[in-house]
């Protein structure tokens, strides 16, 4: 609860309205100019990001960008709201080193199986990550679904906190209780990580003879279309990370996370669209090598338990903190007897 204290007691961010003088208008327009052309330069030199703290990075310069006008100490407090959700992205990224310390066994058999009598009956047996690579992957040859599925893969990096600065700028009301979300789902990621390594199928296949070949393909996208630079830097990401930390999928659990906080909260008729995205993840890494079905189940699962979970502890703080009137229902009650 100390993080949903904090969270719902930071003061509103900046008024978003357009500024309201000339002056502030046109230190807007270059700030933003600017801001774009580094973002170009940087994405060509250097790739798409995939730190979470560098992501962080730039969102805060770009709204402060936007709110070039605003005093220094509105653009500190992005900073300061945001410092429990990087706090445990810095705990997620040296988790790796915990997880082989700890000396909890590395478990590598037992999705394999799970995975066989899930979907076995249409695949001949095959997991589902064999199964599609031997439908769809030609190697040295690439397809367009392996670009598409490359910016899909991707999005997972900035999706979800693209979406938290927006709401940060437009409304603080909606940017408390999804930042509550984010960052309990981080910390129940990274505690089953923890405690429970698993190894994904490109792992399984490379250092065991469990699986036959199951490459990681997650790149081959990017090279297709002339940005080499964005898969480096995809693989110096997954370098970085713990390799083992395959269960829960956050990459799927994201996904649902963003579409679940929005589906009440848009007309009916998108919710199927919505829905199409954590499936297409899904299905993406599965077919990358990335991740097992049950892996994907596992992170969905997870997303709906974190839902409830925060739902029912912001359900309890407020009533704690706005707690009823007193009722006089016993004093009516004898009034009306005594008539």
């Amino acid at each position: 609860m100390a993080v949903q204290a904090e969270v719902e007691d930071t003061p509103r961010p900046p008024d978003p309205t357009p500024p309201s003088t000339a002056r502030d208008r046109r230190l807007r327009f270059a700030a933003l100019t600017a801001y774009a052309i580094a973002f170009v330069l940087y994405w060509k030199i250097l790739g798409l990001p995939t730190d979470p703290v560098l992501i962080f990075l730039i969102l805060w310069v770009g709204i402060a960008a936007w709110n070039a006008a605003a005093p220094w100490r509105d653009h500190l407090r992005f900073a300061r709201d945001w410092a429990p959700l990087i706090v445990v992205i810095v705990a997620y990224n040296f988790s790796r080193g915990a997880a082989d310390n700890l000396g909890f066994p590395l478990h590598v058999s037992e999705p394999i199986r799970v995975d066989e009598w899930l979907t076995g009956w249409f695949t001949d047996g095959q997991i589902p990550t064999l199964w599609l690579q031997e439908h769809l992957y030609t190697p040295g040859t690439v397809q367009w679904y392996d670009v598409v599925g490359a910016f899909i893969y991707f999005s997972h990096f900035v999706t979800a906190m693209i979406v938290a600065a927006v709401l940060w700028v437009r409304t603080h009301d909606s940017w408390a209780p999804f930042m509550r979300r984010f960052i309990a789902l981080d910390v129940v990621g990274l505690a089953i990580y923890i405690v429970y390594p698993m190894a994904p199928p490109w792992w399984a296949a490379l250092h065991t003879d469990l699986l036959d070949a199951a490459p990681r393909i997650t790149n081959r996208g990017w090279d297709a279309i002339g940005l080499h630079s964005a898969g480096r830097l995809v693989t110096k990401g997954q370098g970085v990370v713990n390799p083992v930390a395959a269960m829960p999928s956050l990459h799927s659990a994201f996904a649902l996370f963003v579409v679940l906080f929005f589906i009440l909260r848009i007309r009916k008729a998108w919710t199927l669209l919505l829905l199409l995205y954590p499936v297409a993840m899904g299905w993406v890494l599965i077919y990358f090598s990335e991740h097992y079905l049950i892996d994907i189940f596992a992170g969905w699962a997870v997303t709906v338990v974190v839902f409830v979970a925060v739902g029912f502890g912001e359900r309890r703080w407020r009533r704690r903190k706005n707690p009823p009137p007193p009722s006089h229902g016993g004093a009516d009650a004898c009034t009306t007897a005594d008539q």
